[in-house]
């Protein structure tokens, strides 16, 4: 059984979140889009109240400004509460201005009717066996691509290239300290992925997302979580992406990102997935 290397990304303190030293992303002293996306789920999930047969279906995260490594205070509201839809908004706030912000539809759930629609055709790789050790790792990735793209690495050297690309992760360190990571805050996370899933080419990764959407037609079972990307697209600076949402079942939803050229930046490829 693995277990965490770091307490947490988040340190709950008062009405704040603090982002400890993990939680910072590849492009520079800020927190990575993928915890903030997250962070915007657990508020999300937490201040709702929706009933047990109300199901996250869609979680639209908006990157509107870089969050720094400082205290985070957070605020959300229900837009509309009906019978068989819940619509909420929720905010993050640094220094009074609002740096991300997310809203997420619920719907109620119930009989499933005959479908034959065409689900599209992808496939995920086998999940492969969690490792032993884990040393000072805070996420198990497995990524694959390349040359051989039935073969994972655990950095994002098999992204590198123009081919297809797949991803299966497991977050490993609670995001928020003393809070067990639900099912819906990890597919929060992992929808992040989907930016440097679909924008990676030969020459690193050229675009920096402002946005993404993750879609959910049930919440993963398990701990694992896997991305294939679908499509990318870009003209004038601007792209547009999507992958496939797995869990060890099979499909689960897609994520969709939109971002912006940011030349000259080439990241770790030991560093984080995400935006």
């Amino acid at each position: 059984m693995t277990t965490p290397s770091a307490p947490a990304f988040f340190v709950p303190d008062g009405d704040t979140f603090v982002p400890s030293a993990i939680a910072r992303g590849p492009w520079g002293e800020t927190v990575s889009g993928t915890y903030v996306g997250g962070l915007l789920g657990h508020v999300i999930e937490r201040d709702t109240g929706a009933e047990p047969e109300m199901h996250p279906a869609r979680l639209t995260v908006d990157l509107l400004r870089p969050v720094g490594m400082a205290p985070v205070h957070t605020r959300s509201s229900v837009v509309r509460r009906g019978r068989r839809l819940c619509l909420v908004d929720a905010q993050l706030v640094q220094a009074g201005t609002v740096v991300a912000r997310a809203n997420a539809l619920f719907l109620r759930r119930g009989p499933q009717p005959p479908d034959d629609a065409w689900p599209g055709a992808v496939g995920m790789p086998p999940l492969p066996p969690d490792p032993d050790e884990i040393g000072d790792r805070t996420t198990v990735l497995w990524v694959f691509g390349g040359e051989d793209p039935s073969t994972p690495t655990a950095d994002l050297s098999g992204w590198q290239q123009s081919g297809p690309k797949s991803v299966w992760v497991r977050e490993i360190t609670p995001l928020i300290a003393g809070v067990e990571l639900t099912p819906f805050v990890r597919a929060a996370i992992v929808g992040d992925y989907a930016s440097s899933l679909t924008n990676f080419g030969s020459t690193g990764l050229p675009f920096i997302n402002a946005d993404y959407t993750l879609s959910l037609s049930r919440l993963p079972d398990g701990p694992h979580l896997g991305l294939a990307a679908l499509t990318h697209q870009s003209h004038d600076g601007i792209s547009t992406g999507v992958g496939t949402v797995f869990d060890h079942l099979g499909p689960i939803g897609s994520a969709t990102v939109t971002a912006l050229a940011n030349p000259g930046f080439s990241p770790a490829l030991s560093g984080a997935a995400g935006g």
